[in-house]
């Protein structure tokens, strides 16, 4: 178990900072970049939480809204597991490829097939697409959608020093970001709310112009 006395330390005060390894390192270095990336992950995994559990689970006469209760019970398992695992990661990001202590417990492949296993439960209940989805909705679906931006920003990160990590770490942010997808559109469909599609500008209409003149003329 991790036991932190004392926080500040003034080792940090020139720039630098340490590798799990004891290397001390620039804080600009690209493996702190990801480990910074991959903490960052998993703060806006926390703001989805958080908009989650904000969510109404009871009706005016203190009936559970079994839909909403659903959705936070999905959500709070599988997004809390989420984060540890993104813990797991960064632990491993921190340390160069050959120090890697044996002590330290990884991700396998385990954890990456789950994604999988989760991804074509959600997915059996949801249509097909037929366009692709702008980021918007509710508080929850707006935050998924920002969580899976972030997940690929960690990934281009390290695809760009992919010779000094395991593949399958690779693998699992890979598969974490189709899974945010999934939920999202899982939890858009079970809340009730529509998706925003694509429209490609050839098909869109000149609606906001038109709008504005009719509400003129109204006026």
């Amino acid at each position: 178990m991790v036991r932190i006395t004392k926080v500040h330390t003034g080792g940090g005060d020139g720039g630098e900072t340490s590798l799990v390894d004891g290397t001390r390192v620039e804080k600009n270095n690209s493996r702190i970049e990801i480990v910074g990336l991959c903490d960052e992950l998993n703060a806006t995994v926390g703001m989805v939480l958080m908009e989650i559990n904000r969510l109404v689970s009871t009706h005016s006469d203190g009936g559970q809204r079994i839909t909403v209760r659903r959705v936070q019970d999905v959500c709070n398992s599988a997004l809390g597991r989420i984060q540890s695992e993104l813990f797991d990661l960064g632990a491993e990001l921190a340390c160069p490829l050959e120090s890697i202590p044996e002590y330290m417990e990884l991700l396998d492949g385990n954890d990456s097939d789950r994604l999988c296993e989760e991804m074509d439960t959600w997915n059996e209940e949801l249509s097909p697409l037929e366009s692709f989805i702008l980021p918007a909705g509710s508080g929850p679906i707006a935050n998924l959608h920002l969580v899976r931006t972030v997940t690929r920003r960690l990934e281009r990160a390290m695809v760009g020093m992919k010779s000094e990590l395991r593949p399958l770490t690779l693998q699992y942010v890979n598969r974490l970001s189709d899974w945010i997808f999934v939920m999202t559109r899982w939890v858009s469909y079970r809340l009730g709310e529509e998706e925003t599609l694509w429209i490609p500008k050839g098909k869109r209409s000149k609606g906001t112009v038109e709008m504005t003149k009719r509400q003129s003329k109204n006026h």
